[in-house]
This record gives C-alpha cells, structure tokens and sequence, in this order.
C-alpha cells in the first residue's frame, strides 16, 4: 500500500525533517561517516547540481572548495538548513523549502548518496533509512526556537556527549549557532534573531538539558510520531 503524506510540503514554509534507519541499526559509526553526511546535504541542498556528490569527493581538495564556493555564489538552493543534527542511526533538520519539491528532492539525494555509499562501505543491499521521512510544519516562533533547542540537545539528552562538550560537538549545527566554526551552512539567524545574544540562545538551550534528559530515559513509554 502506498504511503501518502499528510502533510503539505510548501514553499516559504519552514519544517520540521526526521527520518531513521531500518530496525534503528547505526547507521553514522565513525567520524568519517558522520563528515560524509553533513558534507553531502551541504552539496545536495542546491539546485541543477552539475555532478553527483561522488564526483565531487573525487576532485582534489582546491577543486571541491572552488565548486562549493561557486555553488554557494551562483546556484539556487532547494532548502535553506536552519538547523540540523545527525544522531547514530536518525537525523533531524530544520528546513525552509525554496523551489517545489525542494525538501523532497534534498532529502532524496543525500539519503540515497549515502545509502550507496553505506551499503558499498559495509557490502549490505537494500534501503538504508525508513520509507517516508516525516515532516512536521513548524506554524509559530515559539515552535521554531525550542524545536532548535530540541534539536542541538538531542546529543546531551542520548548521553551520547557530555554538556560541557555540546558546544564543541561537530554533527550538529550548535557550533555554528554559537560562532564557534567558520561554517556558513545554516541560516541560523532565522532563530537568533529571536535573541538578544548568542550567550542568550546557549543559555536558553542549555537549561533544559536535565529535562531533555529526563523526557529521553521515559521515551520508549511515549506515542511516537
């Protein structure tokens, strides 16, 4: 039977974009693998790509900095990232959709660039993530800034890093929220500018870690989405 989705993906729109892999095996095992995927949904988030992601992993390093800045110059995108963050076997982001079908066409093209990649890596076949990925419509400020929050602490709230390390974590755009990195991927001030501060935002993220942590020891007793 096929799946429809419910929800309407619309241009202008910001959304929420979650999808896991089958029987949440890991999918994301090394730092090699995690800098694999954020580096393809940086590439996939633009329009009329000249080439696949592979061929660009296969440019010497000048070449593949000199495509992206032209990219980033001179190519509509999809999607603007507001946030995002990969997990061990899931991945959050928060996407605006720029052209039709953008958010479906960037999601289709970095889960079946690493999907190719994975299975090849691991020598398996088959679908790598679950069917359709859900999309939830982010409808006020108030949801788009703690859905942010519940985004960048998903790695604390796992116990997967330590708090004084979330700042510092790679997988998530955090660092970039926090002027930490160089990086121009998200387009963070979409939830900044409801701050008066970056020390603001931090401080607004960080004092739900308890409760985040709280919420992920009890989720398996919670109705998923």
């Amino acid at each position: 039977m096929t799946n429809f989705r419910k929800v309407v993906l619309a241009n202008d729109q910001i959304y929420h974009i979650f999808n896991r892999a089958i029987d949440r095996q890991t999918i994301f095992n090394t730092r090699w693998e995690y800098g694999r995927a954020v580096e393809a949904f940086r590439f996939c988030r633009f329009a009329d790509l000249p080439f696949r992601f592979s061929h660009l992993l296969n440019l010497p390093e000048g070449d593949r900095q000199r495509v992206i800045q032209d990219l980033n110059q001179n190519k509509e995108k999809l999607v603007d990232i507001i946030a995002f963050c990969i997990m061990p076997n899931h991945f959050h982001f928060i996407l605006k959709q720029l052209k039709d079908n953008g958010i479906s066409k960037f999601i289709s093209n970095f889960t079946n660039s690493y999907t190719k990649y994975f299975n090849t890596k691991h020598e398996r076949k088959g679908h790598l993530f679950e069917g359709l990925f859900k999309a939830v419509l982010v409808e006020t400020d108030e949801q788009l800034i703690h859905l942010s929050r519940y985004i960048h602490l998903n790695p604390v709230a796992s116990f997967l890093v330590k708090v004084g390390d979330l700042e510092n974590h790679p997988w998530s755009s955090f660092p970039e929220y926090l002027n930490l990195t160089s990086d121009n991927l998200c387009q963070k001030e979409v939830v900044l500018g409801y701050f008066s501060s970056i020390e603001a935002y931090k401080q607004f993220v960080l004092d739900q870690v308890k409760y985040a942590q709280e919420l992920e020891k009890i989720k398996h007793l919670l109705i998923e989405t």
